[in-house]
């Protein structure tokens, strides 16, 4: 199978135009967005994070590996914004896979002592509130892809 390589810009043109966006493809972009805004605020104003998670008061350092989440997690949510500008089916199936996981994950690490709970349910909340939007709307193309078939 020969498959061409898209140039940079052309990319880039894809992803400021994100011509036919798909609806799935549409949530993963807002819920990366969501997360890279909430990245920012975590590395830039830390203690506004904490204080609206009702937190319990960090030392230094603590609010410096806080800010090192903040920043992987803002990573990450470029690559959701990214997948979803391009409408990356496979990350959007991807995406289905790896969310609902978050709830039980968090769960342990609350019950570990790991992570306060406040924090462990706002991940959790966020995540699976976000991962039945997705599959919603990938359901609902898939439907209309049989209609229109």
């Amino acid at each position: 199978m020969n498959v061409i390589t898209p140039s940079l810009p052309e990319m880039f043109g894809r992803l400021l135009r994100a011509e036919g966006q798909g609806r799935s493809a549409k949530t993963v972009e807002v819920f990366g967005w969501m997360i890279l805004a909430e990245s920012v605020g975590i590395v830039f104003v830390p203690q506004l994070a904490v204080a609206l998670l009702h937190l319990p008061e960090m030392v230094v350092q603590a609010e410096n590996y806080f800010r090192l989440v903040g920043l992987l997690v803002g990573g990450l949510g470029m690559l959701y914004v990214a997948a979803g500008r391009l409408n990356a089916q496979g990350f959007v199936f991807a995406s289905l896979l790896d969310r609902p996981l978050v709830p039980p994950a968090m769960l342990i690490l609350w019950l570990c002592g790991i992570l306060p709970w406040q924090l462990a349910l706002a991940f959790a909340v966020q995540d699976f509130a976000s991962f039945l939007w997705t599959l919603s709307a990938w359901r609902a193309e898939h439907r209309m892809t049989l209609s229109a078939g």
